[in-house]
């Protein structure tokens, strides 16, 4: 007599994994993933949104990546499909995860899942921390385009100096091809050429290699920190927009721009590294108006009134000041800085001005493709070129841009070499910064002061 097969249990809904969707702009939402979802068997993760960034959409998180369970990998979606998603695939759970964005765009997404069915979570900063074995210095800041790349880079000059091995931890960028970017490591500007950055990636890696640093990126970043820790002495992370750090740091340093006094409190999540910063820099304080520097300040006081504050001018400067004087220019400015930054101008504008150019010409009648919708996607943008390049067709668009604009010189405040990605037809003026701390304490005694307490000092 045939044993008889005992019929197959359906699940009870408390034991179905927790359906879930990520909403991202390609970097944190990866990450958030594998720190808290990847191997986790409470939770299904059916998409990620992606929003911020343009193109970025219609991929997918590969297999590879993903993990066990995931054997057709997680497709990317436009978050403007989120109340689809949500119905469609019976999500009960959304998890916020990108940057730079006011309170109450978090809440009108919160809003917008909760009225789809799913609830709505930020993780803690804490929950998506790796720890190091080594000491960890973070620069972080409470909105993009504030400084963080010229403090990072005094940071590591002073580490250097002291002849510590340094390796830099880049927050991500990869708007490529994912199963290529796991984990990246930069030492010279061919390698940029070889892994096919963007203009964006450029921007921010660029400037450590031109003065010997090793700059390491990428997605799965307990593999990117364990192969950092093998070349170094010390981490140094480099924070993106105003996200919170990868990494645990031991020092932890936030910068605030009192040319938009008041987003440290309102601007997510940007007032997280505020309230958790040891060391607060207020930078900005020579263009800066003295009222804002001051609601700025208190600001910082009544949030976090145990951070060492700083008080620190970004004097600019250009290469080639005689391009500009007495000449037409059109000012061209780091991308994020100005568009999703809120910025209507930045350095290129300011610089264009302080070294005398005759005129600063309105790029905006010569706009093409990529660049033109910019400027109906922020209308806050003044008088400005914002440097798109995240495909080869939005560097076409920045180039065809600054042919047309009728100006006999460009002021680039991109850190990027934009002779060396495209040909504009007209002379570029760069411009480049300087931190210069007023007062005391100095960053290189409060650097010193962690190494000794870190046991790291030389």
């Amino acid at each position: 007599m045939a044993k008889e097969i005992a019929p197959v249990r359906k699940p009870t809904p408390s034991e179905e994994p927790v359906k879930v969707v990520i909403l991202g702009a390609a970097g944190r939402d990866f990450h958030n993933f594998n720190m808290l979802f990847r191997n986790n068997p409470r939770y299904r993760v059916v998409a990620f949104t992606a929003t911020q960034i343009p193109g970025i959409e219609g991929r997918v998180y590969p297999s590879e990546l993903a993990g066990p369970g995931y054997e057709e990998g997680i497709p990317i979606v436009p978050e403007e499909r989120l109340e689809d998603i949500i119905k469609e695939n019976g999500v009960r759970l959304a998890v916020f995860s990108y940057s730079d964005v006011s309170h109450e765009h978090v809440m009108h997404l919160a809003s917008r899942a909760s009225a789809a069915g799913a609830g709505f979570l930020i993780p803690g900063a804490q929950q998506t921390m790796l720890q190091s074995r080594l000491p960890v210095i973070a620069v972080t800041a409470t909105r993009t385009g504030a400084g963080k790349s010229t403090v990072t880079r005094k940071v590591v000059s002073i580490l250097r100096a002291r002849g510590l091995r340094v390796a830099v931890i880049r927050h991500p960028m990869p708007y490529g091809d994912l199963k290529r970017q796991v984990v990246q490591r930069f030492e010279t500007v061919e390698d940029l050429d070889r892994q096919g950055c963007t203009l964006e990636e450029r921007e921010e890696y660029e400037p450590h290699l031109r003065m010997g640093s090793v700059v390491y990126a990428g997605i799965d970043y307990e593999r990117v920190l364990r192969e950092a820790e093998r070349e170094a002495d010390i981490i140094v992370w480099d924070g993106g927009n105003n996200d919170t750090p990868f990494i645990k740091p031991g020092l932890w340093i936030t910068l605030v721009d009192p040319h938009r006094a008041g987003h440290e409190l309102s601007y997510h999540p940007g007032e997280t590294n505020l309230r958790m910063a040891d060391v607060v820099i207020v930078t900005k304080v020579d263009t800066a108006r003295p009222e804002d520097i001051e609601k700025t300040l208190e600001n910082t006081r009544k949030a976090n009134p145990r951070a060492t504050l700083i008080e620190a001018a970004l004097p600019l400067s250009l290469d080639n000041p005689s391009l500009v004087r007495g000449k037409s220019a059109v000012a061209v400015e780091d991308g994020p800085t100005v568009t999703h930054g809120g910025l209507g101008h930045a350095g290129a504008y300011i610089a264009a001005r302080k070294y005398g150019a005759g005129k600063i010409v309105d790029p905006k009648p010569y706009a093409v493709g990529s660049i033109r919708r910019a400027y109906s996607d922020h209308p806050h943008l003044g008088p400005v070129v914002p440097t798109l390049g995240y495909t080869p067709g939005q560097l076409r668009d920045l180039e065809e841009t600054l042919r047309r604009v009728p100006s006999e010189a460009i002021v680039s405040a991109t850190p990027v070499d934009l002779s060396r990605l495209i040909n504009p037809g007209k002379p570029i003026a760069r411009v480049s910064y300087e931190l210069e701390e007023l007062g005391r304490p100095k960053l290189d005694e409060i650097v010193g002061a962690y190494l000794e307490e870190a046991g790291a000092g030389i």
